[in-house]
């Protein structure tokens, strides 16, 4: 099968596409052909080679975590899914490829009505609003500040905190002011002044904190915050030094929540945007495109 494969730590030029052997699926794993992948921030880290201490990679590696496709051949000992049917999810191989295998539980149905590249934008980006929203402990009638609200996981964060019954002020760049308005959230522009600018909004503070872009804000948050209690990032690897908590825990992947919000998705009531996509073999574009940060919504490769 075609696959993108790195054998080596860098930039996006170790990307490369490769024939390797198509995965069989174990006891209680199903094979999925593959026809959307999200592109997530943590693929390029991950090839990068910072994240070794918390995801060690065995080279070569095909990277990618997130799927949707069509079930292809079933493991032992799975019932939940038939060959044929759609699913979105997470994978347990590198979903830059034609074929990924997947854990049975934690793989949803695809409405017929969501296109394939919103169902590969969904699994990474609600797992991790969710994770940190409780990390945070969001309540209703909370002021919650969102950094990269007009990014994948901004985009979610910022729905999944407003339906919670909380105040979101979203940070973005200027072309995604009236965007960030849509979803729910109080449009701020990112840069210098934050730290007043939010405070002419919420005059009686911030309540917490959620950094999903990683380009510098924390110091202004605990300003904000005037300490460092409710601040979470998933971007700023310097969050340890700084003592604020670095979202690194495992994801709790649930299947029956996958496929609530992919409904929602369906019907409308959650927004999904895909902001570009690219076919398998332009990978490293999509993941120089990621590197760089600012975009709106979500990368995503389709798969022939």
């Amino acid at each position: 099968m075609k696959a993108i494969v790195f054998d080596a730590f860098g930039g996006t030029e170790v990307l490369h596409q490769s024939e390797i052997d198509t995965p069989e699926p174990g006891a209680g794993q199903v094979r999925v052909r593959v026809r959307a992948v999200g592109v997530n921030p943590v693929d390029g880290k991950i090839r990068s080679g910072i994240m070794e201490a918390i995801f060690p990679t065995t080279l070569p590696a095909v990277p990618g975590g997130e799927i949707a496709g069509i079930v292809d051949a079933l493991g032992e000992g799975v019932t939940r899914f038939a060959v044929g049917d759609e699913v979105l999810g997470w994978s347990e191989t590198g979903s830059y490829a034609q074929y990924a295998l997947a854990d049975a539980t934690v793989l949803a149905p695809k409405p017929a009505t969501l296109e394939w590249t919103q169902a590969a934008a969904l699994p990474v980006a609600s797992d991790g609003a969710e994770r940190v929203l409780d990390l945070l402990d969001i309540k209703a009638g909370e002021t919650l500040l969102i950094h990269g609200a007009s990014g994948a996981l901004g985009t979610v964060a910022v729905q999944l905190a407003v339906a919670r019954g909380a105040r979101v002020i979203g940070t973005a760049g200027p072309a995604n002011q009236d965007y960030v308005t849509s979803l729910g959230a109080t449009a701020l522009v990112y840069g210098e002044g934050l730290v007043e600018r939010v405070r002419a909004l919420a005059p009686d503070g911030i309540d917490a904190v959620f950094d999903a872009a990683g380009k510098g804000a924390l110091e202004d948050s605990i300003t904000l915050r005037g300490t460092t209690d409710r601040i979470v990032t998933t971007a700023d690897f310097r969050a340890r030094e700084l003592g604020i908590v670095f979202a690194e825990g495992p994801q709790r992947r649930s299947a029956a929540r996958l496929a609530e919000l992919a409904r929602q998705a369906a019907d409308g009531t959650l927004t999904l945007t895909v902001g570009a996509t690219y076919p398998l073999a332009e990978a490293a574009t999509a993941q120089q495109v990621s590197d760089a940060g600012h975009g709106r919504g979500k990368l995503v490769l389709t798969v022939d």
